[in-house]
Formats: structure tokens, C-alpha cells, sequence
């Protein structure tokens, strides 16, 4: 198959692209979303640009869209959609390792992959096709510590409840042996201690000035996978965030990917 590179493409870059990137041009039923890939996420990158290059992407529509928050796509199932009917079980049948790079995160136009939750997937992988694109929205400055520290909060005590539940069932006929006050006291400690050890979260100066100044959406930092960014048509995300849904998030009329097309490939990656 050919590969396009910026010289050979008919389709100009969007200004300020990386040429050492791959390039992809999303055309949707809204406009055109033009979108980076990142090389620091490579698992990710080489997965979506097979699927570009394989047409998997192209006549499906966005299935769940939510003003403020980002719009999903990738659900195989709705290459023939119907509005009314619950999308987003869709897939390919194989996950992704998580890629987590701190300079990668949610700020808006931010495109990352979809997957199912901690309780079936605790390593995070990411969905083979489905994603999202950010929107987000802006944080005020005075509110952007509160912020970091409650999603510190959150992933410690997240920790240790998972550690609590993974304890729990690999010692159930122990625990119910001992007398009640004693349990507990055991699984409150694994707890604790947990939550104490964890990573946590920590918002660098980049993630600050981003989310109080262009938005997005950073409590799913380092929860999903980003691997791309919007480098122009951020304005057909707003568009199709816009969108009117049903109350399962789905648009009532179809927004369509047209078609998806690599419009610039690395000369390293030829």
C-alpha cells in the first residue's frame, strides 16, 4: 500500500505539524479534524495508523458524545447506525498495553483510547479501535489545586481499596475464620497501607497552564492512554460535542467518519 508522505500528499499540513509525525486527517459529516500522532506512545500509534491504512474507520459513526467532557468513535458495530440503539460494546477483540507518558495528557483536542473499566481490566489497556477526542473544559485557576488534590486522594484510596478486594479474595476462608473486629482491623491496615504507597497524582506546570487556559479533562490522566492531539479542526469537535443525544449519549442523527487517511508518514518510519 502506499504510504503518503507530506511531499506526495495532495493534502497540505496543517501549520506548525510535525513532520516526524504521522499526520491523519479525519473527515467527518461536521468538517475535518486533522490529528498528530505521538511517537512516545508507538504501540498505540502503529494499531491506529494499521487501522487508518486498512479503512477500518472509515463510515463509522461517533456513538457516544458529551458536551464539555469529548466525543467517541471507533465501535465497529456502527458502521450502520441506528439512532436508539446502545453502542460502544464494539471491538476488534484484542487490547493494547497502557502507554502512559506525563507529557501526554487531557488537555483539549487531546485523542485517546477507550477501555473497559478497573474492575475487568486493571492494567488499563486501551481498546483496540475505540477512542476519543477531548473537550473538556476549563478549570479556574483558583480551583486547579483543589483539584490535583482530590484526584491525589481519589487514586490512593483507589489503591487501597484494590488492594483490599484483591486481599479479600485470595484469603476469603482466612478472613472468615477470624473473629469480625480482627478482620476488619487486618483489611483496614492493607488499606491503609496501600493508599500510603501509591503513586498518587501529581499536576505538573504544563497540565496546570493547559486545563486553566484551554480546558480539558484532567481527571482521566493517567487512566487512559493519550497517543495524538488535534493540530487543527478543534472547532468540529465543538461541533459534534455539540451534537443533540439521546440519554444514552448517542447523537440522534448520525455524525459519520467519513473517511480517515494518513496524510504524512515519518521518513524513518517508510
Amino acid at each position: 500500500m502506499l504510504l503518503l508522505s507530506a511531499s506526495s500528499s495532495c493534502n497540505k499540513l496543517p501549520k506548525g505539524a510535525n513532520p516526524d509525525c504521522y499526520i491523519v486527517k479525519m473527515s467527518t459529516s461536521k468538517g475535518d479534524i486533522y490529528i498528530e500522532l505521538s511517537n512516545e506512545t508507538p504501540q498505540h500509534r502503529d494499531n491506529f495508523v494499521k487501522l487508518v491504512k486498512e479503512g477500518f474507520y472509515d463510515s463509522l459513526a461517533f456513538h457516544r458524545v458529551i458536551k464539555d467532557f469529548m466525543v467517541q468513535g471507533g465501535d465497529p458495530d456502527t458502521r450502520n447506525f441506528k439512532p436508539g440503539t446502545h453502542y460502544g460494546s464494539g471491538d476488534l477483540g484484542y487490547t493494547i498495553p497502557a502507554e502512559f507518558v506525563p507529557s501526554l495528557f487531557h488537555k483539549k483536542g487531546a485523542l485517546a483510547a477507550a477501555r473497559t473499566g478497573d474492575n475487568v481490566n486493571p492494567e488499563k489497556r486501551s481498546s483496540a479501535s475505540q477512542f476519543y477526542i477531548v473537550q473538556g473544559k476549563v478549570t479556574p485557576k483558583e480551583e486547579i489545586d483543589i483539584l490535583a488534590s482530590r484526584m491525589d486522594a481519589q487514586r490512593r484510596q483507589n489503591a487501597g481499596q484494590q488492594a483490599v478486594n484483591q486481599f479479600a479474595s485470595e484469603n476469603m476462608d482466612k478472613l472468615r475464620a477470624m473473629p469480625r473486629e480482627e478482620a476488619n482491623r487486618l483489611i483496614d491496615s492493607i488499606g491503609q497501607t496501600a493508599a500510603t504507597a501509591a503513586k498518587g497524582f501529581t499536576m505538573s506546570q504544563e497540565q496546570r497552564e493547559a486545563y486553566t487556559s484551554i480546558g480539558g479533562t484532567p481527571f482521566l490522566d493517567g487512566e487512559y492512554t493519550v497517543f495524538g492531539q488535534v493540530i487543527q479542526g478543534i472547532e468540529v469537535v465543538d461541533a459534534i460535542a455539540a451534537s443533540e443525544t439521546d440519554d444514552m449519549d448517542c447523537p440522534k442523527n448520525v455524525v459519520l467518519i467519513k473517511k480517515m487517511e494518513i496524510i504524512n508518514t515519518p521518513k524513518n518510519l517508510k
